[in-house]
């Protein structure tokens, strides 16, 4: 072999190692709050819904880096999340909250937050009915 192939080949090979150990942080699964709870102070992703029987407290004059409120998972586990940032946008409205952060004794202590809001394009099928047969009779008229 050419010197030049084997240096190919041992830079796709280190180029292999490289992709493997930088992205192993990346492969992290989603995480219910029991299972959350096991694992106290590792890194996980929780998917919950906001517990909107509880109040959520955020002070934007005193403190606006300090919110916490309650998420219910889909399994029905509750915690108590704490979040060191501003308040998201359209907390209230999300469907589903996807935080990223550390379990500690009671609560979890959350460093990012992604919200699912309800879709703008969701069809409600009564009103979707509704104007499709209006279409269609002003149609044969």
């Amino acid at each position: 072999m050419k010197k030049t192939h084997i240096v190919i080949l041992v830079s796709i090979a280190a180029l292999i190692v490289a992709l493997i150990v930088f992205s192993a942080g990346d492969f992290s699964t989603y995480e219910t709050i029991s299972s959350a709870k096991n694992k106290q102070g590792k890194f996980v992703h929780l998917i919950a819904k906001l517990d909107k029987s509880e109040p959520i407290e955020y002070d934007a004059v005193n403190n606006p880096n300090y919110l916490s409120f309650y998420a219910i998972d889909s399994l029905g586990g509750k915690t108590k999340v704490v979040f060191h940032n501003s308040k998201p946008t359209d907390l209230e409205k999300s469907e589903r909250i996807v935080m990223k952060g550390k379990m500690q004794a009671d609560h979890f202590e959350c460093k990012d937050i992604l919200l699912k809001c309800p879709s703008k394009y969701k069809d409600d099928k009564k009103q979707l009915e509704k104007t499709i047969t209006n279409q269609q009779d002003s149609t044969y008229k």
